[in-house]
Order: structure tokens, then C-alpha cells, then sequence
């Protein structure tokens, strides 16, 4: 397991921190997104690799090489923290993980894949959430409501879910998926966005027992009918 720095300091007792690892085509990031719509926290997902970038002063896609600073999406999903050698990988990895201590010690955040299940292992109201769902639907996903090309969908589903996984094994020590680490594994094609999103705020409240927490059905946006993100 990759080393991180200690956890900065124990968070105020209403702070919490919800972490969400996906299968891509789960449809996870409009499931987080929304989640944090429904419990009035923040969200953090790419803004994490932009904020990483930023105190190392590099480019935002925290990619040296000038082919690979124009890399596809594709490509940023299989290296999300660039292309580099073990040693600037490991600075970008700690600095990374810092940055989601910090937020995690100061605010109650949905923070969805960079290892963040490992990184706030210790932290004492950390929710760890993994989305998945079969491959039909996680194609039908793609081709649907993400408007992908069906054999760029199929190439992406097994790319980057092997990247994925080779990522979370490399630093965290352990599968994404593993149960021993997540408190909730759930099916996202049983209730689609809407409903897995209200599942696990109805959970969320239970577990970190909150009132009066912003959002409801009143409150689905746009994105909900035709979320974008995997």
C-alpha cells in the first residue's frame, strides 16, 4: 500500500465524508453529483487532479508531454494522474491524497474515485460506496444517455475498468469493489440515477444522522434526466 501523509487533524463531529468508487458506465458520477445536490455538500471528483496540478505547478492535466497534454478523455481515464516516472507518480499520489484529507478535515464532501476510501481510511465518518452494474446496462449507459459510439463504448468499458482497477490495486493495496472496504456495494441499474441517489442520502441520513438536508424530487436537475459522466 502507497504511504500518505498522516490525516491533517480529526474533522468537527457533524463533518462526514461520503466516498464513491464506480464500474465505469454505472453511471457513478451523476449518482455522486446528485447525491450531493440531495445532502447539500460538495462535490469533488476532477476538480481533486486540477487542485493536485496546481500546488505542483503543472499543467492541469498533470501531463508533461505536450502529445499527452492534448490526451483524449480516454486517455485521462486510464492515467489519471499522468503518463511519468514511479517517483513523480508517488508526489502526485501523496499530493493528491493531501489535498482530499484537507477538504475531508474541513467540510462533509462526496468524493467520488482517486483512491479516497484508502487515502481517509482513518477518518471516523467516512462512508465508502462502490456503484456498479451489469454490463448490459452499464453499455446501454453509454450508448444512451453518455452518446457513445457502441464499439467505442465497449472498448472504453473494458479499458477503463481495467484501469481503474489497476490503479486502486496499486496504491490502496486492495480491489475497489473488495466488501471488506465498502459499506455499501449497490446495483445502480435497479433504481437508475434518481432512486440510487435517494437510497443512499435516505442511508446517509440514518448513518450520520442529519436533519433537514437540502434537496429532494423537487430538485432533480437536468442532468439527472441525461447525466453526463461515468
Amino acid at each position: 500500500m502507497a504511504p500518505v501523509p498522516d490525516f491533517p487533524s480529526f474533522p468537527a463531529e457533524d463533518h462526514f465524508v461520503i466516498t464513491i468508487n464506480r464500474d465505469f458506465g454505472s453511471l457513478g458520477r451523476p449518482i455522486a453529483r446528485r447525491l450531493a445536490q440531495l445532502l447539500g455538500v460538495e462535490f469533488y471528483d476532477r476538480d481533486i487532479v486540477e487542485a493536485t496540478a496546481k500546488r505542483l505547478n503543472k499543467p492541469i492535466s498533470v501531463i508533461s508531454d505536450a502529445e499527452e497534454q492534448k490526451a483524449s478523455g480516454f486517455f485521462r481515464m486510464l492515467f489519471p494522474l499522468g503518463r511519468t516516472t514511479a517517483p513523480h507518480q508517488k508526489t502526485l499520489f501523496e499530493t493528491q491524497a493531501a489535498f482530499i484529507q484537507q477538504v475531508a478535515s474541513t467540510q462533509s464532501c462526496i468524493v467520488v474515485g482517486r483512491c479516497a476510501d484508502y487515502v481517509l481510511r482513518d477518518h471516523p465518518n467516512a462512508m465508502n460506496v462502490f456503484i456498479y452494474a451489469p454490463y448490459a446496462d452499464r453499455l446501454a449507459n453509454c450508448v444512451g444517455p453518455l452518446k457513445m459510439d457502441k464499439r467505442i463504448a465497449k472498448k472504453m468499458i473494458a479499458g477503463v475498468d481495467k484501469a481503474r482497477a489497476a490503479y486502486h490495486k496499486y496504491w490502496a493495496g486492495y480491489p475497489a469493489n473488495d466488501p471488506e472496504h465498502n459499506h455499501i456495494i449497490i446495483n445502480s441499474a435497479l433504481l437508475e440515477v434518481e432512486g440510487t441517489a435517494q437510497a443512499l442520502a435516505a442511508i446517509a441520513r440514518v448513518r450520520f444522522h442529519l436533519a433537514g438536508a437540502k434537496g429532494g424530487e423537487d430538485d432533480a436537475t437536468a442532468e439527472t434526466a441525461a447525466p453526463s459522466g461515468v
